[in-house]
């Protein structure tokens, strides 16, 4: 049994501070576990204006770099998590895991919004395409980052591949109602649990206002559990022969249809 923990972030985060001191301290017996934390998580918000800004992405990027060791030190066992990384004129949004410090790709963002507050579509590129699956702490892991969570397809791909656990790092509103919904169909349609954190928070009236809300659901599709500012780290214990046994009932058994000529 491996349990992975969903939190709330503040925005502005920066290792080291105060607030970092409290985030260690949440994460209570939980050496043996997996953290996933929301996106990009450390610093504000970038990608809230057009056009994009390669000065400040270049110190976001920094910041993050500079930020793998603090995740590294973390009492867990492994961390999932995304960063910016530079990439020609724009961005990659690169999801990772961090093992004992050891840093392994998982995965790039593929779909990135346009509106104000978030113009990632003009931040954004994609350089490494594919939703493949990892091995974290004994399971079987994929990560979709905020928005691809509402492209079931996807969940159900990762499904398909015998995921355990879809991390779902985010960086969302207020408004957790599409989020939820959502989650409930990965996890129908995949077989797999969801653990998904976001940020909390924002940094002027003019920025967004990030509404934390991490959550967790299981295979079958129900919410076991939300952070609160109260409660800003949860964990949902995750059994593989649930998630394996789940492979098996409708609707993930059901096939990809086969063309005959």
């Amino acid at each position: 049994m491996v349990k992975a923990w969903s939190v709330e972030w503040l925005e502005g985060l920066l290792p080291g501070e105060a607030a970092w001191e409290e985030i260690a301290g949440q994460l209570v017996d939980a050496r043996n576990d997996i953290l996933v934390t929301n996106e990009m998580p450390f610093g504000f918000w970038q990608p809230t204006k057009r056009p994009f800004d390669s000065d400040a992405a270049r110190e976001w990027v920094s910041l993050h770099e500079r930020a793998l060791d603090s995740l590294s030190r973390l009492p867990v066992a492994a961390v999932i998590s995304s960063r910016p990384v530079l990439s020609g004129k724009r961005l990659v949004n690169e999801g990772f895991v961090l093992t004992q410090g050891r840093y392994e790709f998982i995965h790039q963002k593929h779909y990135f919004p346009s509106e104000p507050g978030w113009e990632e579509e003009t931040w954004f590129e994609l350089q490494r395409p594919g939703f493949d699956v990892i091995k974290v702490a004994g399971l079987t892991v994929g990560v979709l980052l905020c928005t691809e969570l509402m492209f079931v397809e996807k969940a159900r791909h990762l499904g398909k591949l015998g995921t355990d656990l879809i991390a779902v790092p985010r960086a969302t509103g207020t408004d957790h109602r599409l989020w939820k919904t959502a989650a409930s169909m990965a996890a129908i349609a995949s077989g797999a649990c969801i653990v998904s954190s976001n940020r909390v928070g924002n940094r002027s009236e003019s920025d967004p206002v990030f509404g934390g809300g991490g959550f967790t659901f299981d295979a079958d599709g129900f919410e076991i559990a939300s952070t609160s500012p109260e409660n800003p780290a949860i964990a949902l214990e995750i059994d593989t022969a649930i998630t394996s046994a789940a492979k098996g009932r409708y609707p993930v058994y059901v096939k990809e249809p086969r063309l005959t000529s």
